[in-house]
């Protein structure tokens, strides 16, 4: 629900401009007025984050396709050419590659955050939606991109992965055929992906948008997981959360920088400097970092099939979530349970990616299938713990939460003592 908004101008070109397109009027309610729940800690400065890198990931994008030749004799000779003769072509390149990770890291946090905090329970079930849609679209979009280098890991990684798909019966040879442009990985299958590639983000922006209307319908949720009582619980988006948001952005700017100038390589893989040779496979093939955990629940499964299909419904399974989820409470800090299952799962998916990084071999493959079990176990047993599990009391209201433990939202004074009563 964005603010009502108050904007006037004196400025006669602005006053023009709003009579015919109330943009000003827009953005003052939406960004500026917006009522905006008084705790909001900094695990909150992610969407904002997200946006920052998406941002950069189109303009560093469109900028390297200018220099960079969908041919697969070429593919690779351009890329070390946009790192060695454009001007600042290495910054460049470093940016989107390593921007592309920084991106995951926050939206990893921010589904976390939203996990957490039982960002996804109702009215916000289609914010989690378009939020899980765009993440599978990072997924598609960051797979694509890997391969336009046309290194050995890209090469090998596009032909593992597009291969999945013959596991589809009857018409997945047909997919796979399809996604190629021939019957192996080459020219066709570089231009389709740099194809999609360049186009993708601009899907995610549009399908942002609409998750941004979402938000902005019913408000955002909050680490108490209760509603707003009246005006008392919020305050305006601007300048409180501005200056909250441009903190976040300078810290991590910073993580961003050291990463950026002293370790550009340490998240990719020393093979995609080798071009692509066909007649060579690489010891070990890995995807990059962000899809290791549902690589190793693919490697999980010894049938290829139920492989595939525990990959995509480890990702498909998030949009149940919310009815998953029966308890009536939001925020995992007045679900002793549910918070203790939720730190399991966290130290899962971790143990997953982990395993994702190394052979499929020994100890390996036995850790793989329990830790895959225990994710889908998580979502199974939490329609469960809805029904026997007994929250703690919640505050009175957002406000007297805050006044009572001396701001940001954090669950002491009134909050601790309705706590220790439940």
């Amino acid at each position: 629900m964005s603010g009502h908004s108050s904007f006037e101008s004196n400025n006669a070109i602005v006053k023009w401009i709003e009579y015919r397109l109330p943009i000003f009027s827009f953005i003052h309610s939406s960004a500026v007025v917006y009522p905006t729940p008084k705790n909001l800690n900094y695990w909150w400065n992610m969407g904002s984050l997200a946006g920052v890198m998406l941002v950069l990931q189109i303009v560093t994008g469109i900028i390297l396709a200018m220099h960079y030749t969908p041919h697969a004799d070429l593919a690779f000779a351009s890329t070390e050419h946009i790192m060695r003769d454009v001007n600042y072509g290495w910054l460049l390149r470093y940016m989107h590659a390593n921007g592309g990770s920084m991106f995951f890291i926050v939206v990893y946090i921010h589904i976390l955050r939203g996990m957490y905090y039982g960002s996804y329970k109702a009215p916000r079930e289609i914010l989690w939606w378009m939020g899980i849609i765009i993440f599978i679209l990072m997924m598609a979009t960051a797979f694509m991109g890997y391969v336009l280098p046309w290194g050995q890991m890209s090469f090998w990684g596009a032909t593992v992965i597009t291969s999945l798909f013959s596991a589809v019966p009857i018409v997945g040879d047909s997919i796979v055929t399809f996604l190629w442009g021939g019957y192996s990985v080459d020219q066709p299958t570089l231009n389709r992906f740099y194809s999609l590639h360049y186009l993708m983000p601009f899907v995610i922006f549009g399908v942002v948008f609409v998750h941004l209307w979402a938000l902005h319908h019913h408000g955002s949720n909050n680490p108490l997981g209760i509603d707003r009582k009246g005006p008392q619980d919020s305050i305006p988006f601007h300048p409180y959360y501005t200056v909250k948001d441009l903190y976040g952005m300078g810290v991590f700017g910073t993580i961003f920088a050291v990463v950026l100038f002293f370790a550009p390589n340490y998240m990719g893989h020393p093979d995609n400097y080798i071009p692509a040779n066909p007649l060579v496979t690489p010891a070990h093939i890995v995807p990059e970092w962000y899809f290791l955990p549902f690589y190793a629940i693919l490697r999980a499964i010894p049938d290829k099939l139920f492989g595939v299909v525990a990959m995509f419904g480890s990702l498909l399974i998030l949009f149940v979530l919310p009815w998953l989820d029966t308890s009536k409470v939001r925020s995992a800090r007045f679900r002793p349970v549910y918070k203790m299952l939720f730190w399991a799962f966290f130290i899962d998916c971790l143990v997953l990616g982990y395993i994702g990084g190394k052979p499929p071999e020994g100890i390996f493959i036995v850790a793989g299938r329990l830790a895959t079990a225990l994710y889908f176990l998580f979502f199974l047993v939490l329609p469960f713990i809805g029904w026997f599990e007994r929250p703690k009391k919640l505050p009175d209201s957002i406000s007297t939460a805050v006044l009572d433990s001396g701001g940001g939202g954090a669950p002491d004074g009134a909050a601790a003592k309705a706590e220790d009563r439940g």
